[in-house]
């Protein structure tokens, strides 16, 4: 099964991305693009 998750930036916690994963995955931490902090930022998933 199959569940929606949020990415938040780490220096402005600004939640930017949206995607889903299965539940038996690990948290996921992504390096993406921030539009606040208009630069590349680790992004972790929303607990």
């Amino acid at each position: 099964m199959r569940e929606k998750y949020i990415l938040r930036c780490t220096a402005c916690k600004n939640e930017n991305y949206i995607g889903r994963n299965d539940k038996k995955k690990e948290k996921i931490e992504a390096s993406k693009y921030c539009s606040n902090c208009n630069k590349h930022e680790i992004h972790k998933q929303k607990k």
